[in-house]
C-alpha cells in the first residue's frame, strides 16, 4: 500500500463555508465529500490518504492572534510520524495573504518553497528517501466586497491570489517537482470567498489523483 500525506490548510481541513456560516464554531465538510475523501476514492485501496490539514496554516509564519498556525514548525514532525510517505501534496498560501502577515505574494511562495525543500530533504519516504511532491498552487481568494470584515482582514488578497499559479509553477520547476493549479478546478464560495464548495472539492480532488497517478 502507498501513502499520500495531504499538508495544507483549512481547504485540505474541510471547512464547509455554508455550514460555518453563522455557527459557533468551524464545521466540516463530511469526510466523502472533502477532496481528501475524493482522492481517497479515486485511487482505490491500494492508496492510503492522510488527511493534515488545519484551520489558518501558513507556510513559515506565526499568527499572533491564533497560535501553532506555523507549517515549518509542525512539517518535521508530522512528516517523521507518518513515514514512509510515498507523495506529499503541499496546499498552502491562502492564510499568508491576511494583512497582519503584510506579504508580497513572491514571498508568500518563497514560503512555500522552504517547506518543499523539507519535504524533499527529508528521509520520511520508502527506504529513507525522500517523498515525491506535488506543489499545488492555492485556490484564487475573494471577491470580499460584501464581506466587509474579511475584505479588511484579507485586503490585496484577490489580486495576489491570481499569482500564486505562476509563482508556484516556477517553484515546482526549479525544484524538480510536480504542479497543479488548484485555481483551474476551483471556485471560492460566495459566503466567504475562502473556502470551496462540494463541487470544487470534487473537481480538486479528481485533478489531484490524476497528478498523483502520474508520479
Amino acid at each position: 500500500m502507498k501513502t499520500v500525506l495531504c499538508f495544507g490548510d483549512s481547504n485540505t481541513w474541510g471547512y464547509d463555508p455554508e455550514a460555518s456560516f453563522g455557527a459557533p464554531f468551524p464545521r466540516r465538510h463530511p469526510p466523502a465529500v472533502r477532496w481528501t475523501g475524493v482522492l481517497a476514492a479515486e485511487l482505490g485501496p491500494d492508496w492510503r490518504v492522510i488527511e493534515e490539514g488545519q484551520n489558518g496554516r501558513t507556510t513559515v509564519h506565526e499568527d499572533p492572534f491564533a497560535p501553532a498556525r506555523n507549517g515549518r514548525t509542525y512539517l518535521p514532525a508530522c512528516l517523521e510520524s507518518q513515514q514512509p510517505v510515498d507523495v506529499v501534496v503541499l496546499m498552502l498560501g491562502t492564510n499568508d495573504l491576511k494583512i497582519v502577515h503584510s506579504l508580497p505574494t513572491g514571498e508568500i511562495a518563497t514560503g512555500a518553497g522552504v517547506l518543499a525543500r523539507l519535504i524533499l530533504q527529508s528521509t520520511a519516504g520508502p527506504r529513507n528517501a525522500a517523498p515525491k511532491l506535488l506543489i499545488v498552487a492555492p485556490p484564487a481568494a475573494g471577491p470580499f466586497s460584501h464581506l466587509p470584515d474579511l475584505a479588511e482582514k484579507f485586503a490585496g488578497a484577490e489580486a495576489k491570489a491570481k499569482r500564486f499559479p505562476e509563482l508556484y509553477r516556477a517553484l515546482a520547476a526549479q525544484l524538480g517537482a510536480t504542479f497543479l493549479n488548484a485555481q483551474a478546478h476551483t471556485t471560492p464560495s460566495r459566503i466567504d470567498g475562502l473556502h470551496l464548495d462540494t463541487a470544487s472539492h470534487a473537481a480538486l480532488g479528481q485533478a489531484i489523483a490524476a497528478a498523483v497517478r502520474l508520479l
